[in-house]
């Protein structure tokens, strides 16, 4: 079965009864039919997944990519099914009654049979179908279930937005409410300009015990809660933890999130984190104690082996375990380039220990190994770590940068400015952020550029901006 929507409860009862029959089940992001015209992409992969069934939400948002696949599959919709022929609506699914004939199916599925395939990869071409097994998921929450024991005392609630067609909000967090019990609100929210009031309304509602989110949700949220004492006291009230993953948490937004702790309740909150992939079902290694910045990603979790591996003067990651996946599906070449010779998983995430003298400290982050390059120079360029700084160097005003310079003279970043940034003329905005240090000098020529990104040299002692008639770098 595929899920052409975003979260919801009828995509939820929809993917858990799919697998509970042995069926695996594909959510693919909705991107690719709510923001093109061009379904090139979406028909490439219902092609690939060959699905006994297409569930959608909405007919007037999601019909037209599925009219025009014409594939021979089912097609179910939340609502508007009666508009178009063929179409089931998700309320008949509902009037089926059950038979003995699913239990008989459920007593069937096996650890190794295929629960689900996440989708990886597939910015230059048709993704990767990742095939995550019943063992690797229910292994995996055994995992962090044994390095967080307060999982087994203490009902989560949560308020999530990442969407179900990735591992961190699919597979990590609605797992683990689904294993330990909970209550999992679906937010219409997410951080993006228009849709973030909903999460703080949300968020008010519901005051969460528990937090996942992604830096850029983070920083998406804390103007909100800078600004807004009531709103802040809502939000830390029951809060036992704040998670990030999906990126490096620049160390200015963990400072920003801790000074509003402070100020509104009396015990510190505490920072966790961990690390994965698609491939792992989430995550290889976590954060189960306490750590007083960011960078940190954990230890590896019980039954993770890590291997270290030099590579262009980096410490490469590997791993294997129970959580890990065993292949693509129906892609043998790209799985046997996938892992070393003895078996583990080319992850391709360089990491360090954050002590070396104390390994149970844990490791620390230290970027794409594949996304380091050279300069002119001969120069290496850690783009990872270079990214975290440059982030935490331009705050507030940068949400989020691009390293650039392969093969160039200097390096280059493409910034693009937050939503403090957005009514400040670009020459200001760097000043501002810039200013603090008296040794740094700056030359600046133009204003914002189209599309609200900037373009930036990086040279010692100065900094060139690309303004709209001048190239970016």
């Amino acid at each position: 079965m595929v899920v052409l929507s975003d979260n919801s409860v009828d995509h939820a009862l929809l993917l858990l009864a799919s697998m509970h029959v042995g069926r695996p089940v594909c959510t693919i992001s909705s991107a690719y039919c709510r923001l093109t015209k061009d379904f090139s992409k979406i028909h490439g992969m219902l092609d690939a997944l060959e699905p006994g069934l297409v569930y959608a939400s909405d007919a007037r948002v999601y019909a037209p990519a599925v009219r025009a696949w014409g594939g021979r599959a089912p097609v179910v919709f939340g609502i508007g099914a009666d508009d178009h022929p063929g179409a089931v609506p998700f309320s008949a699914l509902l009037e089926t009654a059950e038979t003995s004939q699913v239990l008989d199916v459920y007593h069937r599925v096996r650890p190794d049979d295929h629960a689900k395939y996440l989708l990886t990869s597939g910015s230059t071409g048709l993704p990767k179908a990742v095939i995550n097994t019943h063992r690797m998921l229910t292994a995996n929450q055994q995992q962090i279930a044994q390095v967080w024991p307060f999982l087994n005392r203490h009902r989560l609630t949560l308020l999530e937005w990442l969407p179900w067609s990735h591992t961190f909000g699919g597979n990590h967090n609605f797992n683990m409410v689904l294993a330990h019990g909970g209550t999992l609100y679906v937010d219409e929210g997410r951080p993006a300009t228009g849709l973030i009031d909903k999460t703080v309304r949300n968020l008010r509602e519901v005051k969460p015990n528990f937090h996942f989110n992604v830096p850029r949700g983070f920083d998406m949220l804390l103007p909100y809660l800078e600004q807004d004492e009531t709103f802040a006291r809502d939000f830390f009230e029951r809060l036992e933890g704040l998670f990030y993953a999906g990126a490096a948490l620049p160390q200015s937004l963990w400072e920003r999130l801790e000074g509003v702790a402070r100020r509104v309740r009396d015990r510190p909150v505490w920072f966790t984190s961990a690390w994965g992939a698609t491939e792992t079902s989430p995550a290889l290694t976590s954060v189960y104690w306490t750590i007083e910045r960011a960078g940190c990603i954990g230890g590896p979790l019980p039954g993770v082996e890590l291997k270290f591996v030099p590579n262009a003067g980096k410490l490469e990651l590997r791993a294997r375990g129970p959580n890990v996946f065993t292949g693509y599906r129906n892609s043998p070449e790209l799985t046997a380039k996938a892992f070393d010779d003895e078996g583990y998983y080319l992850i391709g995430d360089a990491g360090k220990l954050v002590d070396p003298e104390r390994p149970e400290r844990g490791v620390a982050f230290d970027g794409r190994v594949a996304e380091d390059f050279k300069l002119m120079s001969g120069t290496w360029v850690s783009v990872g770590t270079l990214r975290v700084r440059a982030v935490t160097a331009l705050t507030p005003l940068a949400a989020d940068v691009v390293v650039t310079g392969h093969d160039r003279e200097e390096v280059g970043l493409l910034i693009f400015p937050s939503l403090a940034a957005r009514d400040m003329p670009l020459a200001r905005a760097l000043v501002a952020a810039h200013g603090r240090d008296r040794a740094a000098r700056a030359k600046f020529s133009g204003e914002r550029r189209p599309g609200g990104a900037v373009g930036v040299r990086l040279r010692r002692g100065k900094i060139d901006v690309a303004g709209e008639n001048r190239h970016g770098v």
